[in-house]
């Protein structure tokens, strides 16, 4: 039989702190107290599986009602005007709390990107852009949240908005995503029809608008400032950088751009603490995270995990193993096709 070679979509590594050098040389000179902002000490050794009363995407699957009725059944728009009320510095410092990594592959601290924005302004209004075009091949966790549970995304993006001041957000959707497209245009109406989003969002006096836009299929707009382009109507590439798009964003105004998953994630997070969804996976890695895997697995699926689960136990749990057992496997793509492949031989210590 012939080799199995498995995919596993948006595993993300744990970043360096570019901290460690100075602890390493305090440490040598006999200074116990680590400097500002170093995480504890990491303690838990067991990752996986996480408990269902943990999940926080319940309907990825699309067996319950996707729609604004079902949403308020699962507790999406729950308490959303308090968390509205409590200001952006209260969102910005929950976010932190969390140490939510943007959910896009970069793994960018969001609380620290959305702070960016969180400044005075110059009389410009501030824009949130939703990253929702997912072009890399082999990859396709967003368009289950956006099909299955698009409330939330519409939830996130008023989260979102209020943290950073902005007066709208640009939902940027894949052009082949034809059914993701309808679910999330009728999510976003039902919002606006229940006062949840436009003007006086929930009854909190924050106006906030969500507009839904598509692409026509470009790879390369799944780059931001290629996107945010395209999203103006020109011809979708790259601008160089410095100006970031915190200072020169869409239309020239401030703004923030972020993966489907990141967003989606910010109202539960506000809802059960940061400390709650930082107390999963490792430090300076946190949280639950959508795993896609696909290739040669019994099971292909995508499911929402803890951080740093074991990549044997992820396979194992929830795909079912590899076709043909264990001694088939070749090696595992860890982050769409463009990722380098984890040959077997150091599979088993990968997380």
């Amino acid at each position: 039989m012939a080799g199995a070679l498995v995919r596993i979509n948006f595993l993300q590594r744990p970043a360096i702190s570019a901290s460690l050098p100075a602890v390493a040389h305090r440490r040598l000179q006999g200074t116990a107290a680590p400097p500002p902002g170093t995480p504890p000490p990491q303690t838990k050794t067991k990752f996986g599986p996480l408990a269902d009363q943990d999940r926080i995407f319940t309907n990825l699957y699309g067996r319950h009602d996707w729609r604004l009725k079902g949403a308020l059944k699962r507790g999406d728009w729950h308490r959303t005007k308090e968390i509205i009320l409590k200001g952006s510095d209260w969102i910005i410092n929950e976010l932190k709390t969390s140490g939510l990594r943007g959910r896009g592959g970069a793994g960018f601290p969001s609380g620290m990107k959305w702070s960016f924005m969180n400044k005075p302004s110059d009389g410009r209004p501030k824009y949130l852009v939703v990253n929702a075009d997912e072009g890399e091949p082999g990859t396709c966790k967003d368009r289950e949240i956006m099909k299955h549970d698009p409330h939330k995304l519409v939830e996130g993006c008023l989260v979102a908005g209020k943290a950073m001041g902005a007066r709208a957000a640009y939902i940027y959707i894949r052009g082949e995503f034809y059914n993701e497209a309808s679910n999330m245009q009728l999510a976003i109406a039902e919002a606006y029809q229940a006062g949840l989003i436009g003007k006086n969002a929930c009854g909190s006096g924050y106006d906030f608008d969500v507009f839904m836009h598509r692409g026509a299929g470009a790879y390369i707009c799944g780059e931001e400032t290629a996107l945010i382009e395209s999203l103006e109507g020109k011809q979708g590439k790259p601008r160089l950088k410095p100006p970031f798009p915190a200072d020169v964003g869409v239309f020239g105004c401030p703004t923030t751009v972020n993966n489907v998953e990141t967003i989606a994630v910010a109202p539960t997070i506000m809802r059960r603490g940061g400390a709650w969804f930082a107390s999963f996976g490792r430090t300076r890695n946190s949280g639950t995270k959508l795993f896609n895997i696909s290739g040669h697995v019994n099971k292909p699926c995508t499911i929402e995990e803890e951080m740093s689960i074991p990549l044997k136990e992820l396979i194992e749990r929830h795909a079912g193993g590899i076709r043909g057992g264990w001694d088939n496997l070749l090696g595992v793509i860890p982050g769409g096709s463009s990722t380098p492949v984890i040959p077997k031989k150091k599979f088993a210590t990968m997380y």
